[in-house]
């Protein structure tokens, strides 16, 4: 049987490639952790039981039928080798095709993080990979950042005057699905960035336009930032990743565009204003996530 087993299906990138293969014909099995996950799925995705960490044999039977595979890390996970290892194990026992791994902008000059351990070691057992590398998603500001914009009108982060070409985790999932339909993409790897290069100033201003009220960008310090993150409670390992993110930001390392959407799926990256048009609700006053 020809069909997509996509892991994190109910996620903000794993819906958008259901999304996206379901528009292709494609048949999806969609993990979910539990059957009240299901009801989140769109019509025609078909539901399966499955858990990282799972036995072997619990990892064969929920792939069973499936040829491509869409792995990625759930946030939570960082010890990929006793989780995400034997899914990729399990699929090369059973044959599967194509794995897409949802990997990281940069990862592979930066070795301690989780990702590169998961594309090296889908390298070393020869497993017929792709690799999709996003740059800063724009959800974001849609989802990270969205109570402050909403209740403040501010975006308050320390990323200075350096430069994002943020990708819609959407267009992620139409690359997915074009590169699962279409030959050619096994053992590559693709950097998906957007089209634009922006400043949080040049973000504010978009999201002011749009909105139709006046959003700021703080800019504030680093030592700033860290300790509001503290103060709303925030554990110290989500402080220290958010220290980290943002220390690359500084750098410029995410600051460069490029058309790689476009050219795989024949359609631009989505721009930042149809992305604040599109999820106007998630800084409405009524407090809504879109």
């Amino acid at each position: 049987m020809s069909a997509v087993f996509v892991t994190g299906a109910t996620g903000i990138v794993g819906s958008a490639v259901v999304h996206h293969l379901l528009e292709r014909g494609e048949k999806v099995v969609a993990a979910v952790r539990n059957t009240a996950d299901s009801t989140r799925l769109p019509i025609g995705a078909e539901p399966r039981l499955f858990a990282y960490g799972s036995a072997p044999a619990e990892l064969a039977h929920a792939l069973a039928g499936t040829d491509r595979l869409f792995l990625m890390r759930p946030p939570a996970i960082a010890d990929v080798a006793t989780y995400l290892f034997p899914v990729i194990d399990a699929a090369q026992a059973a044959g599967i095709r194509q794995v897409v791994f949802l990997s990281l902008q940069g990862v592979q000059a930066n070795r301690r993080t989780p990702h590169h351990a998961v594309e090296a070691y889908l390298r070393k057992r020869d497993a017929p990979y792709t690799f999709l590398r996003p740059n800063f998603f724009m959800q974001n500001l849609s989802n990270t950042y969205a109570d402050q914009i909403r209740d403040q009108n501010r975006i308050f982060v320390p990323a200075g005057w350096s430069r994002t070409a943020f990708i819609d985790a959407r267009d992620i999932g139409r690359v997915a699905a074009a590169v699962f339909t279409s030959p050619g993409h096994e053992r590559r790897a693709y950097t998906l960035s957007g089209e634009q290069s922006l400043t949080y100033a040049d973000v504010a201003r978009t999201m002011s336009q749009v909105l139709g009220r006046a959003i700021t960008y703080a800019r504030p310090s680093e030592t700033d930032y860290l300790d509001e993150l503290a103060r709303q409670g925030k554990p110290q390992d989500y402080i220290d990743v958010q220290k980290m993110i943002h220390r690359v930001v500084r750098l410029n390392i995410s600051a460069f565009p490029n058309r790689t959407v476009r050219r795989l799926t024949g359609e631009p990256a989505t721009d930042l204003a149809q992305f604040v048009r599109d999820h106007e609700d998630a800084w409405s006053p009524d407090g809504r996530r879109s």
